[in-house]
């Protein structure tokens, strides 16, 4: 997320600091310690001004909610919305979603959250979109087998993708539409939703049964290591 540059971010960043996880890396495996009796634990990557994270944690008191983003220009935007609304069930932190190894421990989260990610359209920057496989890799090792992710965008080239790299990692994909809002409004919505909507866009919007899987070159690997490859 594009944002200007706010002259008082350091301050109004401060105003919020009970809500923000400064240190996440010393959180892993412990996040629930933060809310002992939360039924989940659920994520959202790239929240945004948080429209769509202080309305997920107030609908759903019992379950603790942390918002990644990147933006600290939006994250802080985010942060007042929900300290205003006395949340008490959601944190934020400002990292690199590449990173969510370093934060998050083998099978931690219960749900993950992909809202309108940036489509990075051009065919070279693929690795960059938050649905290509060696992402779905790394969410599969931190969400609970089981678990989902649950996926929504106006991009209908890039949800196409997406769904060509679910099928290659063998996911399970469902509750998929082309157009989730056609016929009233489904859910929560982000503050891009709202305005897509408003303008007759199609929301595209699946969810994805999460379980650890190889991706073809480590599982020619693994074969390789085990001595299964021919020639061996």
């Amino acid at each position: 997320m594009r944002m200007r540059r706010m002259r008082n971010l350091q301050p109004r960043m401060e105003a919020c600091q009970a809500l923000r996880i400064t240190e996440p890396q010393a959180r892993k495996g412990a996040w629930r310690s933060l809310k002992p009796d939360c039924g989940a634990l659920w994520v959202e990557l790239g929240c945004g001004k948080g429209k769509f994270t202080a309305e997920t944690a107030a609908a759903n008191p019992d379950v603790l909610l942390v918002a990644v983003e990147r933006c600290r220009e939006a994250m802080v935007v985010a942060m007042e919305k929900a300290r205003d609304l006395g949340l008490t069930n959601v944190f934020f932190i400002d990292m690199d979603v590449a990173a969510m190894e370093d934060v998050f421990a083998p099978e931690e989260i219960d749900r993950l959250f992909i809202n309108f990610p940036d489509p990075w359209p051009r065919k070279k920057n693929a690795k960059r979109r938050l649905v290509h496989r060696a992402f779905l890799n790394k969410y599969c090792r931190v969400v609970r087998p089981g678990g989902e992710l649950h996926f929504k965008t106006d991009n209908a080239p890039l949800f196409a993708y997406a769904q060509e790299e679910f099928a290659l990692c063998g996911l399970e994909v469902k509750n998929l539409t082309d157009d989730l809002h056609k016929d009233g409004v489904v859910g929560i919505m982000t503050g891009y939703e709202e305005k897509f909507h408003s303008l007759g866009t199609p929301i595209h919007r699946c969810e994805v049964v999460c379980r650890p899987f190889l991706l073809p070159q480590q599982e020619k690997k693994t074969r390789r290591e085990a001595g299964e490859d021919e020639g061996v």
